[in-house]
């Protein structure tokens, strides 16, 4: 049996508990009585899945039927893995702990391009043939997959039977509903996936030939078999009464993210010309303060956690965000329940929000001014003034906090040396303000962080058409930001540029890509995003085997009539209004949030009305 020979190596494991299931909220139902397995996979481990709230939506989802069962997949880490090849034992669901070859559906959520290698590894790991096209034509094993990165699947192309586009409430569903059906009938996988491809949210890669021009940009994009020319995305419209699980599964160790998240939002109302989510999850929609406190409270009780995060990208946008709190106030103080606001902006950040946070953190604040100078922030639309950062800074001041953390990009369009020490000049003047604020803590001094990250162009956003900066010019800009901090109280640190350099090229690769991943991972390439694992060397030389330039992707421009990897699919955005929203970014001209004044972005026009009342 396949338990008894897990459990014999669990002991000579890290964190065996990862690999053993049986959690409380987990699902076990009668496998005779089952019409459609479904391995839920995330290509990283259990700690970081596990904190994963579209993971635990699904997971829910599939299993409220009963003949459906859903159940979970993860990463083993290099430890477990090693034993796994050497006593043969295959990519199991933790659930039954069954091998997951034996599912209908291998189904994985693609939250980063640096996870890619990681699904190649756990579908060999799997006993799985890696590449769709050595795959049996038997209708079984559909590997599918979902989330934000597959707004371009191409470099994924190749290994994917289809992918789910946008938000997979009912179109998950839908899917299952059509394999059980056409399982019954004795079809074919082709015969499954032309069908399927019929489902709006569903791209059938295999089901569009791609040709290219001698330069290697896209010459066309031609549907096959009656698929449809342009894939739209699926959205839920009436997000107050979406589905919402009532209890998670709670894990034995200690996750990344180990407490209840209530989703309170969907979308964003800002327009940050770098943020790829703010544009995939439009349209914008909330739920009432009545459901998000309703949810909340059944979940706390149905888990034991006692903390609870409102989940979102931009939790203070709420449009009842006092009401939430202030609903949630006497059941989360009464029960010693923390509550987590993440995902808070500068210019909406105030007292009474400090307080709450106040009970979870109290160690410091973070912040996102993103860029060093208005002009820079003006061009990436972030649309917070120094005056906003500052009075937020005092509040916090004030409020009995002496640490400031500050998040900024470099390497953003039009970016130069002055932008980049400027944001050693905006750190400090907290500084200066902190000493210069009566009702600061007494005592103690500050310490202002600036953390910064390199900028990835990314598809679907105005800046999809930049180039991103070299190495060579991240490197520059680096330094030039450390000689410009004079201050002891602040503290700047980075990432490596090459990881970002990477993101870049699979975030806007084309399918050719797909063979550099496939020959990366062969080389030995899995768990790029930790930096102990990344080998960029043997990207480069994957890359280079394979007669791509990485350049091609990540730091060329492109021109706006040019024809993308992606534009063959609809994420409700149109291409037009970033091209009007990168115009306006090179003249430093911003554009106001969705609430003050539509921007004209297309989306009104794909759901049938505004986005507003």
């Amino acid at each position: 049996m396949l338990k008894e020979k897990i459990e014999k190596y669990l002991l000579s494991v890290q964190k065996p508990a990862r690999y053993i299931g049986g959690e409380a909220g987990s699902v076990i139902k009668q496998k005779d009585k089952i019409s459609v397995r479904f391995a839920f996979c995330f290509p990283d481990t259990y700690d970081i899945g596990m904190s994963h709230l579209g993971m635990k939506i699904l997971y829910s989802l599939i299993n409220e039927r009963e003949d459906y069962w859903c159940e979970r997949v993860f990463a083993p880490d290099v430890d477990f893995e090693k034993v796994m090849r050497e006593k043969d034992i295959p990519l199991y669901a933790l659930e039954s702990l069954e091998p997951v070859k034996d599912f209908d559906f291998i189904g994985f959520t693609m939250q980063y391009e640096l996870s890619y290698t990681n699904v190649l590894n756990m579908l060999e790991l799997a006993e799985i043939p890696v590449l769709a096209s050595e795959r049996s034509d038997e209708l079984f094993n559909i590997v599918v997959a979902g989330g934000p990165c597959v707004c371009n699947p191409e470099p994924l192309a190749d290994f994917f039977d289809l992918f789910i586009l946008g938000e997979g409430e009912e179109v998950n569903l839908e899917l299952m509903d059509l394999y059980k059906e056409m399982k019954k009938n004795g079809a074919s996988k082709r015969e499954f996936l032309i069908k399927a491809a019929r489902i709006e949210g569903i791209y059938v890669p295999s089901l569009y030939d791609i040709k290219y021009h001698e330069d290697g940009r896209i010459m066309s994009v031609t549907a096959l078999e009656g698929a449809p020319e342009t894939v739209r995305k699926r959205i839920i419209k009436d997000f107050d009464k979406v589905y919402y699980p009532k209890e998670f599964v709670v894990p034995f160790t200690d996750i990344v993210h180990n407490r209840v998240s209530v989703e309170v939002l969907r979308g964003c109302i800002r327009g940050c010309r770098f943020c790829q989510a703010g544009f995939l999850y439009r349209p914008f929609r909330e739920k009432s303060a009545e459901t998000v406190c309703g949810q909340a409270q059944v979940l706390c009780e149905n888990t034991g956690y006692e903390e609870l995060s409102l989940a979102s990208l931009s939790t203070s946008d709420h449009s009842e965000i006092d009401g939430i709190i202030k609903g949630l106030i006497p059941y989360t103080e009464k029960e010693h329940i923390n509550l987590s606001l993440p995902s808070l902006r500068v210019d909406n950040f105030s007292k009474e929000l400090m307080d709450e946070i106040k009970k979870v953190r109290k160690s410091g604040l973070t912040f996102a001014p993103e860029a060093g100078t208005q002009r820079l922030r003006n061009v990436i639309n972030k649309n917070v003034t120094e005056d906003e950062v500052m009075n937020t800074c005092r509040t916090a001041f004030e409020g009995g906090y002496t640490n400031v953390k500050l998040y900024f990009m470099l390497g953003l369009p039009t970016e130069t040396d002055e932008d980049v020490a400027g944001i050693a000049e905006l750190a400090q003047k907290v500084v200066d303000l902190y000493y210069s604020t009566p009702n600061r803590p007494k005592g103690k001094g500050v310490q202002v962080s600036i953390s910064t990250a390199t900028f990835v162009p990314k598809p679907f956003t105005p800046f999809e058409f930049e180039p991103q900066a070299t190495r060579e010019e991240i490197m520059h800009k680096q330094e030039v930001l450390v000689q410009s901090v004079s201050s002891r109280k602040i503290k700047v640190s980075w990432h490596d540029p090459s990881t970002s350099i990477l993101e870049a090229v699979l975030a806007r690769g084309d399918r050719r890509t797909s063979g550099a991943v496939y020959l990366a991972w062969k080389k030995g390439c899995k768990f790029d995003s930790w930096s102990e694992h990344f080998k960029f060397d043997l990207w480069q030389s994957a890359f280079d085997e394979c007669g791509l330039d990485m350049k091609f992707y990540a730091s060329r421009k492109r021109e706006y009539e040019e024809i993308m990897p992606w534009d063959h699919l609809n994420y409700y955005v149109d291409k037009s209004f970033f091209i009007r929203e990168n115009q306006k970014a090179m003249s430093a001209e911003t554009t106001e949030h969705c609430r003050g004044k539509c921007s004209g972005c297309g989306v009104s026009r794909e759901i049938g009305g505004p986005c507003f009342d």
